[in-house]
């Protein structure tokens, strides 16, 4: 095994773990830190299971928290930087659990009770960072050396205490790019529709996990194949076998599209582009027509855009997310017009908030379909022209509402009308002093209410 990274947490690790062992308790690393430690990779928070009671805990140490003090779960808080934490729980047996989603009660016990009570063996192992001693009592190394997500003991018990399990082991497998073992496979298989007990919450961190990571995709198919996508996400679910106008998609049918788009994500990514990839063709399988000369999906941006306010509402995203993916699924056909557009609209559409995000979904969704890219290096140089020049791309107009009543136009919508078309005069360059301003003013008031 590697060293352990000289990062913040993991001193604060070794700090709660050599305090605690002072006071003559039990205390190793647990879980997915160890997990990740063992593969190589950092950890992003560290786990610390002990024979120490959660009273004892807290008596510890000066700065904790109770998160889950009754299933033994203390998070300790650093003294200086408090934001800076880790997770202290006591080893535990856990009684029956009668909701899905957590036991009924708990017992304090060792180490190999609770590696027992874990949901798969990967994440069942427990490491000394003093002596890089594995305590491995479920057999979790050898199926992080074949690669394999396996449930801790009987599958089917595993899920049927905790059916977020059926989606994780899905997860899992995607982002460690990891095999699942046939037992749990099969088992994850018959019960994947009860997964549904869950809370939409939870379900959300989990797919947010998955689809911002590398293997996606991957994860997306197992939840495809085991039936998980169609008891938490029907609507991608019905993507396959929509077909596609093959001079348009030669890649296939929309799933296929989308996939091969998730693939192509560069990562790091935020959950708003992830997201965007995952549902700027949702609206297609509603909208399939081929009763003409060839496939058409007319109106599936407009249909897709409320699609995914649906989804997104449903699985409990924040409202800045779902405004922002439903911009994004909106507008990622505008990008046929865009050399066709008038400056002042074209400028308009590239000061967007995020359009980023916008201009990479559409390289992504060209490099998932047809593979052509003129369009999106058209946006660029005319990001970069307009970049050398910021003042063209969001102009400060040199007359406001004042000024509009001074000439004799009384309050009202029609202020906010000609300014824009003010606007529209400056994006386009023809309009750049005051008095030009002012003429242009002049002549709109002049001519019907609809001139701007």
């Amino acid at each position: 095994m590697r060293e352990l990274p000289n990062i913040p947490v993991t001193r604060l690790a070794r700090r709660v773990i050599a305090r605690l062992r002072g006071l003559g308790h039990e205390a190793l690393l647990a879980g997915g830190c160890v997990r990740d430690l063992l593969i190589g990779r950092t950890p992003k928070d560290y786990d610390i299971a002990t024979s120490a009671l959660p009273d004892q805990v807290e008596a510890a140490f000066a700065h904790t928290v109770s998160v889950g003090k009754a299933f033994g779960v203390i998070r300790v808080l650093d003294d200086e930087l408090r934001e800076l934490a880790v997770e202290v729980a006591t080893f535990r047996h856990d009684g029956p659990y009668l909701d899905g989603r957590h036991p009924s009660s708990v017992s304090f016990t060792n180490a190999a009770q609770d590696a027992a009570r874990r949901d798969f063996t990967i994440n069942a192992l427990f490491l000394d960072p003093e002596t890089s001693e594995v305590h491995d009592f479920v057999g979790g190394l050898a199926d992080l050396d074949a690669r394999l997500i396996r449930a801790v003991g009987e599958p089917r018990q595993r899920f049927e205490e905790d059916k977020l399990r059926l989606l994780r082991a899905a997860r899992f497998a995607a982002t460690l790019n990891f095999e699942i073992d046939d037992a749990t496979l099969a088992a994850l298989t018959e019960m994947a529709a009860q997964v549904r007990v869950c809370s939409a919450e939870r379900v959300r961190d989990e797919l947010e996990k998955m689809i911002t990571q590398k293997g996606a995709s991957r994860g997306l198919r197992l939840m495809l194949q085991t039936g998980l996508m169609d008891a938490v996400l029907p609507e991608i679910s019905a993507m396959v076998g929509v077909q596609q106008p093959p001079q348009f998609h030669p890649e296939g049918d929309v799933w296929v599209h989308t996939m091969l788009a998730m693939d192509l994500i560069e990562h790091p990514c935020t959950i708003t582009l992830a997201l965007g990839v995952l549902l700027h063709d949702v609206g297609k399988p509603p909208t399939f027509d081929d009763s003409t000369d060839r496939i058409r999906f007319n109106g599936h941006d407009h249909v897709g855009t409320n699609m995914t306010g649906e989804i997104l509402t449903r699985l409990k995203f924040p409202n800045e997310v779902i405004e922002r993916v439903q911009s994004l699924v909106a507008d990622h056909l505008r990008f046929m017009n865009a050399e066709k557009m008038k400056t002042s609209t074209l400028k308009r559409w590239l000061r967007k908030p995020h359009f980023d995000e916008d201009l990479e979904l559409h390289r992504i969704d060209c490099l998932a379909g047809p593979g052509t890219l003129e369009t999106w290096h058209f946006v660029r140089r005319k990001q970069a022209e307009f970049a050398a020049q910021p003042e063209s791309l969001r102009p400060k107009l040199p007359i406001d509402g004042n000024d509009l009543k001074q000439l004799g136009l009384p309050p009202g919508p029609r202020f906010k009308e000609l300014l824009s078309a003010l606007e529209d005069e400056m994006l386009e360059g023809r309009v750049a002093t005051r008095d030009q301003a002012i003429a242009f003013v002049r002549q709109a008031m002049a001519g019907p209410a609809n001139a701007s």
